[in-house]
């Protein structure tokens, strides 16, 4: 029998100095079941190993006596100025990780600066979040079957005064989880309005006469960018010809990722797509990375491959378990010290002046 969970810390203890410690740690403070939902991928997680490996393969040249006095990490998303280039990607069901769930998420977010996108799936209600929100507010969409249906959700988020829409565009059908499947994990009920979907016969597939019967094509997206009052983010694209139909629909912003590894095994890592996407969007929205982002550093590469910013989920999920509001800012923290040392040790006193050339390329 395995032993109870801890109860969340109310310090920060010496030996919490990285990413790496928070996922050491989260599976003492959660049910086994909850932490295979949240540590897992899709499949045999091919995907979500190379999201790793990649971003550590990457290498940045140091440089000497650079003048990089005075420098910062900020940036500048949809309007908003953001201390640091870290944006808190949607995770569901917070609650489940601690107590406080999502409020914590964005009390620590606010607090360091940055901006969050609450899940579809929040264990909190939407409007009660942005009433409590101390920084930029994004929501994240599912489609919700049909237009009208999604209409209601982005009235909501523009009632709740959120400063952008991030549409999930790579699991309209949710990938096979196995580590959690085998734990026995089951995502309770949450506030987000899940989509009807239509009565089948044994016959029927529930992958392409459910789900995919419901998903939208480039027209519902062309549609929901008209329709939407606040920018519109495409979340999960890898593909350069996606990009370039993202941005004729009238997306204002694309976030590379493959669900953190938990939508297609298999699919490449977001270090790989990123440079195609990049330059198939050509400068002309932001551009946004997530999966296998643990360090500092790992925004300055994105930065060198071309990405505005970047999303963390698992990182900043671990760290809610583990020591609610105050360890997701004590995070953020170490990320954003861990970005400015790798800014000065290579040269750059702004995220702006960073591109190919600071990294080695083989």
């Amino acid at each position: 029998m395995s032993a109870a969970p801890l109860p969340p810390l109310t310090e920060i203890p010496a030996d919490l100095v990285a990413v790496e410690d928070y996922l050491r740690r989260a599976p003492l403070h959660l049910p086994a079941a909850t932490w295979a939902w949240l540590d897992g991928g899709a499949a045999d997680e091919t995907t979500l190993a190379a999201n790793l490996a990649a971003w550590r393969a990457l290498e940045l040249w140091p440089r000497a006596f650079a003048r990089v006095a005075g420098g910062h990490t900020r940036v500048e998303l949809f309007g908003d100025a953001l201390a640091h280039p870290f944006v808190l990607a949607p995770v569901a069901s917070q609650t489940l990780l601690h107590p406080d769930g999502e409020a914590a998420t964005l009390l620590a977010a606010g607090v360091m600066g940055g901006a969050a996108v609450v899940a579809s799936q929040s264990a909190v209600p939407l409007e009660i979040l942005a009433a409590r929100a101390h920084g930029p507010l994004w929501l994240q969409l599912y489609w919700q079957g049909r237009r009208d249906t999604t209409r209601i959700q982005v009235r909501r988020a523009e009632a709740a005064g959120c400063r952008a829409l991030v549409l999930t565009a790579d699991a309209p059908v949710a990938g096979v989880r196995n580590r959690a499947q085998r734990a026995g994990f089951v995502m309770p009920a949450a506030g987000g309005a899940a989509p009807v979907l239509p009565a089948l016969t044994e016959a029927q597939s529930l992958v392409f006469d459910g789900y995919m019967a419901i998903a939208p094509d480039w027209d519902d997206i062309a549609w929901l960018a008209d329709e939407s009052r606040i920018p519109l983010l495409i979340k999960g694209i890898l593909h350069p010809d996606d990009a370039r139909r993202a941005l004729d629909a009238g997306a204002a912003g694309i976030v590379v990722s493959n669900h953190g590894g938990r939508a297609l095994d298999g699919a490449p890592s977001s270090v790989a797509a990123l440079p195609g996407v990049v330059e198939a969007v050509g400068g002309r929205i932001p551009v946004l990375a997530d999966g296998g982002i643990r360090r500092g550093a790992d925004a300055l590469k994105a930065r060198a491959l071309g990405a505005d910013a970047v999303l963390i989920g698992r990182p900043y999920a671990c760290a809610l378990a583990v020591a609610g509001a105050l360890g997701v800012a004590h995070l953020l923290r170490l990320l954003r010290e861990e970005l400015e040392i790798a800014m000065a040790l290579t040269g750059h006193a702004t995220l702006a002046e960073a591109g190919m050339h600071a990294l080695r390329r083989s």
